[in-house]
């Protein structure tokens, strides 16, 4: 029984060292869905995933309708003249969660005729572990000046916004509760019934 409340204990304290480095899975854009954003907020995924805190180990979740729409992993490049004929991942299946892995920048658009030049399209930076962003690379600079140099149709209507113009405040952005807070309820429920 020693032995059992040993490993009780043990594997609460793992799962509050977990809940402490707790992921958070993010909505994107906080739409009703993953789609061409409305006229009124035309850069809305350009401001919200600037807005945001990410750190390795956050997920983001697309939602949208399956039979309408997607969502694609792209390079740099792609991302930048909408060329979404070769992406790395597609997800398709209308409730999409993208694990954020690895430091850098990633992009996302939608696969959908004319979605991405409609502005659905999403760049979000992850910090390493230590929190520090890595410099662009030079797929990322060149991403930039090919954005730059899009006929006016195509191109942003305003400026990209810093994370100084975001009407967001990142503090008050909603943070689902990740794994380490459902694990450590299972364990808090676990270690009732142990010691019962």
């Amino acid at each position: 029984m020693a032995a059992l409340a040993t490993l009780a204990a043990s594997l609460l304290l793992l799962l509050l060292l977990a809940d402490v480095c707790g992921a958070a899975m993010y909505k994107v854009g906080e739409l009703d869905a993953w789609a061409p954003p409305p006229s009124s907020k035309p850069d809305v995924y350009v401001r919200w995933g600037k807005s945001r805190p990410f750190k390795l180990g956050d997920a983001l979740f697309f939602l949208y309708p399956p039979s309408q729409d997607d969502a694609v992993q792209v390079t740099a490049k792609a991302f930048a003249a909408c060329d979404v004929a070769d992406p790395l991942l597609t997800l398709d299946d209308g409730n999409s969660v993208f694990n954020l892995t690895a430091p850098g920048r990633v992009y996302f658009t939608s696969s959908q005729p004319g979605h991405c030049r409609k502005g659905q399209k999403l760049s979000v930076d992850v910090p390493t572990a230590d929190g520090k962003f890595l410099a662009p690379s030079a797929d990322d600079q060149a991403a930039l000046k090919a954005l730059s140099a899009l006929p006016p149709a195509a191109a942003p209507t305003e400026a990209l916004p810093s994370l100084s113009d975001s009407d967001d405040d990142s503090a008050d952005a909603p943070r689902v509760a990740g794994a380490g807070s459902v694990l450590l309820g299972a364990a808090a429920a676990l270690s009732v019934l142990l010691f019962l």
